[in-house]
């Protein structure tokens, strides 16, 4: 791994797979979403609540728990109080924008440790945006204080299994090995078996890397899942500004776009459907043409990425 920032994994990122997973903590819902990358969208992020006020007026307990990178396009003041206010009312993990925003490092840079498929304007960029957000978080405190304070990973138990919530994977907070482009080589496989071993887990929902990914496999005991929701408040397919979020409920749900059973469970990923033209309006005034968000995200944005449904089973 290199030690250019943006690019490194700094060694506070880092954990032992076997401790994660040592007491789980039981759900009291009916229905967990698992709300990864939402990026500052606050149109998003009221998308998903009426989502949730929906299934509870049918009599669930819902669960909100956002595991990292619910900040990064909401770089200015009002909108960076905003979103942090409503998330931290809810359960949160951290992730490697808010370990930077709580605890800034100069040597992680965004500490989004890209890989070297990555290319070094994304990664310039990247620790340019997270410089733009410290300085507004350095203002708020308190904020800080609750991202400081918030963990790293959770482990539950629900619906007879134990699902592991990471935002990157079992070994570091920005780690990519659950990432689509790990999850479908061959020779990565033995890594994602020895992580379920090592945890104990039978189910881990992270994100991180901003493309959607569910793998599942069988053996004559039992089954093993993960699952990436991409990103909740960007688009993740192609011609689909829509984020994806995970839900994990006994209940079927009526909107997935991708599914499978573990146990009792059924594991989805379903679209968060947002007014995309507001959302576009409202980052153009915060991030205006030729801005650092404005060339590495924009276009995502606006018609998501070149993934279909298809591709994300694997």
């Amino acid at each position: 791994m290199s030690e250019q920032p943006g690019r490194s994994c700094p060694i506070h990122y880092r954990y032992q797979p076997e401790r994660l997973c040592r007491d789980p903590e039981p759900v009291k819902a009916d229905v967990l979403y698992v709300i990864g990358g939402l990026y500052g969208n606050p149109l998003a992020l009221d998308a998903i609540d009426a989502m949730a006020a929906s299934e509870q007026a049918l009599g669930r307990r819902v669960k909100l728990l956002f595991n990292g990178d619910f900040n990064w396009f909401n770089a200015d003041e009002d909108a960076f109080v905003d979103v942090n206010n409503r998330v931290l009312a809810h359960d949160i993990i951290q992730g490697n924008v808010e370990y930077e925003l709580a605890n800034p490092s100069p040597d992680a840079g965004c500490g989004c440790a890209y890989p070297d498929f990555v290319d070094n304007g994304t990664v310039e960029r990247s620790n340019r945006i997270i410089t733009r957000l410290q300085a507004i978080a350095s203002r708020h405190p308190d904020i800080q204080a609750s991202l400081r304070a918030a963990p790293r990973w959770r482990c539950l138990s629900f619906g007879g299994e134990t699902l592991l919530i990471l935002h990157g994977d079992p070994e570091s907070l920005a780690g990519w090995g659950l990432a689509s482009e790990n999850l479908s080589r061959p020779s990565h496989q033995h890594q994602l078996h020895q992580w379920f071993a090592q945890t104990g887990a039978t189910l881990m929902a992270c994100t991180h890397t901003c493309l959607p990914a569910l793998w599942q496999r069988h053996d004559t005991l039992l089954s093993q899942t993960i699952i990436n929701n991409g990103s909740a408040g960007m688009g993740n397919l192609h011609a689909d500004p829509r984020g994806l979020i995970t839900r994990v409920s006994t209940i079927p749900a009526d909107t997935a776009l991708a599914s499978v059973r573990q146990g009792d469970l059924e594991v989805s990923l379903v679209p968060v459907a947002f007014d995309a033209q507001a959302w576009v309006a409202r980052f153009d005034q915060c991030w205006p043409t030729g801005s650092d968000a404005a060339i590495s995200y924009r276009q995502r944005i606006l018609k998501g990425t070149k993934l279909t449904v298809a591709d994300i089973r694997l």
